[in-house]
């Protein structure tokens, strides 16, 4: 199936930015005071935000592979042609209709119709496991480069529904958010690359499908996405850390406290009334 550099480059910008928002949100999330009553209703407005961004990024997409000049216009099967119409738009248009309900998922979980929790991590983990499961069954029509481009999206692909699918029994675990988070990042970057590996912005022919060195190189090139990925998580966490301890202050009734990257000044409830001073001069 013949893939273009911007619709990868689109597809990996959203998994990009999703893995770069939660390299920072979940370690201010641990880094923020336990118990805080305003912060568990801050995190379900967040859950419900980007349960909102993804359902519309999602929309658009389907959108798009449908209705493009050279879409299927919502046309399954020619009758005229007596054939498929256009599969590879039912391809992504399939992905997206699931990372749609993953997103209508995410806002009713966390809205006033409050779902079973895991139900969100349920649906992301399920539209995660269609995807890799349509990347490994595709028409590579024998380009073993494809293929094998594809065959490592689908690590990171099916790392991020195992993680995802985990956190349905073990919520709020560090340890699996972070996990997610940098298999986002490497999924979004491994797009980008595919991208420029099959069909280069500048024109011309892609990489040599022949070359058998070219698979070494990109299965070593696929780890480096991954250290990067790895060592964003770990700088975006340490600035957050950082970030956290200079923004938290404290003098008497005042607590200054990072909030999802803004400071946030509240004044401590007092529970005894102010007691005025009495003269202490005699009468005379």
């Amino acid at each position: 199936m013949p893939t273009s550099f911007l619709g990868n480059a689109l597809r990996g910008t959203f998994f990009f930015t999703y893995g770069l928002w939660w390299s920072v949100r979940y370690p201010l999330k641990y880094l923020r005071r336990k118990g805080d009553a305003e912060g568990q209703l801050g995190r379900g407005r967040t859950e419900v935000f980007e349960g909102m961004l993804k359902a519309s990024f999602a929309l658009v997409g389907i959108l798009v592979e449908q209705f493009v000049p050279t879409g299927p216009h919502l046309q399954l099967y020619s009758p005229k042609t007596h054939s498929w119409t256009d599969l590879i738009h039912w391809h992504y248009s399939t992905i997206y209709l699931f990372f749609l309900l993953s997103g209508i998922t995410d806002v009713v979980s966390h809205s006033l119709l409050k779902l079973s929790p895991g139900f969100d991590r349920l649906s992301l983990s399920l539209a995660l496991l269609v995807e890799g499961l349509l990347f490994c069954f595709r028409d590579y029509s024998d380009a073993v480069l494809d293929q094998h481009l594809h065959s490592l999206l689908a690590v990171a692909i099916f790392a991020g529904a195992l993680c995802a699918l985990l956190e349905v029994f073990l919520r709020d675990h560090i340890i699996l958010e972070t996990f997610r988070t940098s298999s986002f990042l490497l999924q979004g970057s491994w797009l980008w690359q595919i991208g420029f590996v099959l069909s280069p912005p500048w024109g011309g022919p892609g990489w040599d499908p022949n070359d058998s060195s070219n698979l070494l190189f990109l299965t070593m090139c696929f780890c480096w996405h991954y250290m990067g990925a790895l060592a964003i998580v770990a700088t975006n966490a340490a600035t957050s850390h950082c970030c956290n301890e200079s923004c938290q202050l404290k003098f008497g009734d005042i607590d200054v406290e990072l909030d999802c990257g803004l400071c946030l000044r509240r004044g401590k409830k007092s529970s005894s009334g102010t007691l005025l001073p009495e003269s202490s001069s005699d009468d005379k």
